[in-house]
């Protein structure tokens, strides 16, 4: 028990820092040009996340082809829940209620990318204490700025203040819940589906990456800096990776 309570301690660094990203766009005022900045940067951490990360352990199963299959599975699962969170926003939330539906996305894709850092840490702590560690430090700067942009653009769309903390603070659900599955059930799992497991949430946060981030991007006034911050984003993750290993 106190070894899974250290990964849930590992795993409170990186909830804490998408929290603070989120208390950043509370404190500071936030411009169109500013959150489509953040949004960039956090889409950048998200794509070297799924390039350095999870596809290459992904790809060290003995059959590839399972993990690129969950690959393409994860893509295609986050199309059709995305579809739903449309429907359910047109459906009861009528037309005024339509633009929350981007908001929504973007809120559930970072919930998954949490998702996801919870299983690398409790994976990772099976294997090594200081894997987790690292694992963990890694993530925190990587979560600051998708914070931040969540919660701007719940802010952008009007939502009260209280309900835009509430849901800041409930990002750590996710991300407990993953260090619990990666440190109790997927650390006895076969090799192979914990590689397509790694795999799946990679499709998935790819399209969100591409489909939800950027598009919500572009849809405001666009910058000088965006590709540099998309680009910058994907550097400062690289070099977290690096350093981090060594």
């Amino acid at each position: 028990m106190n070894d899974y309570l250290q990964v849930l301690l590992y795993a409170a660094m990186p909830a804490l820092g998408n929290f603070f990203g989120g208390v950043l766009a509370e404190v500071f005022k936030v411009s169109e040009k500013t959150l489509s900045l953040a949004l960039h940067t956090a889409a950048g951490i998200v794509l070297a996340v799924i390039g350095l990360e999870l596809m290459p352990q992904a790809l060290e199963a003995e059959q590839p082809f399972i993990p690129v299959l969950a690959f393409v599975a994860g893509s295609v699962f986050f199309v059709f829940l995305d579809q739903g969170v449309g429907y359910v926003q047109s459906r009861f939330g009528g037309e005024s209620k339509k633009g929350m539906s981007a908001a929504i996305a973007i809120y559930i894709g970072v919930a998954i990318d949490l998702f996801s850092d919870g299983i690398m840490i409790g994976t990772g702590s099976t294997v090594a204490a200081s894997l987790g560690l690292l694992l963990a430090i890694g993530q925190v700067p990587a979560d600051i700025p998708e914070g931040f942009a969540t919660i701007a653009t719940f802010k952008s769309k009007g939502v009260k203040r209280g309900k835009r903390l509430l849901l800041s603070a409930s990002f750590a659900i996710p991300i407990f819940l993953g260090a619990t599955v990666g440190y109790w059930g997927v650390k006895d799992s076969k090799e192979v589906v914990k590689l397509s497991l790694l795999a799946f949430v990679a499709g998935i946060l790819l399209t969100v990456s591409i489909e939800e981030m950027l598009t919500e991007a572009h849809d405001r006034p666009d910058s000088k800096w965006a590709a540099f911050a998309l680009a910058g984003g994907f550097a400062l993750f690289t070099l977290l990776a690096v350093y981090l290993e060594e």
